[in-house]
């Protein structure tokens, strides 16, 4: 399947909430990473939408955004959420919102990244485990779904300590 993967702009607002609700559910807003976004903005310029062809419709089916922390001291990014249709889950437009996101992240000088997701999927974009006790969460978070990604080699070797929103 052949995915457009698009700058989101504010007439994507609906579409996206849609997207989030179908594939997260309302208990996402209790999960430690919805909480961390709670009052911060997305960073537009690193906030994207996926388009597919569907029954010859196009139609909104994935978007990835990003939000600003700091963990001590070390300004990051937070990636999340990351949606897809359950209509083209496996279908490579996760991955393609991803790599586009990224490159733009890097592109603008940020120098790490991290999430709370399936190791094995994030993997392959050049997600690893966060080595135990290196950063904390304020809130219950799965150790082994504590992900990072240096978009800047080595850029999180120094990082360690609570993970904070940043503005």
């Amino acid at each position: 399947m052949v995915f457009d993967i698009l700058p989101e702009n504010p007439a994507h607002e609906a579409d996206i909430e849609a997207l989030h609700d179908l594939s997260f559910g309302p208990g996402r807003f209790a999960k430690t990473a919805y909480r961390m976004r709670e009052s911060v903005a997305p960073i537009a310029s690193l906030s994207f939408v996926a388009f597919a062809t569907i029954d010859g419709v196009s139609r909104m089916v994935g978007s990835i955004r990003f939000s600003p922390l700091v963990i001590g001291g070390e300004k990051g990014l937070l990636l999340g959420p990351l949606a897809m249709d359950p209509v083209v889950r496996g279908q490579g437009g996760g991955l393609d919102l991803m790599r586009t996101a990224l490159d733009a992240a890097r592109a603008e000088g940020h120098r790490f990244v991290i999430l709370v997701g399936d190791a094995p999927y994030y993997a392959k974009v050049g997600f690893k485990q966060v080595p135990p006790g290196k950063i904390t969460l304020p809130g219950p978070v799965d150790k082994t779904r504590l992900l990072y990604c240096d978009l800047a080699p080595g850029a999180f070797d120094a990082v360690s300590g609570l993970v904070e929103k940043g503005l």
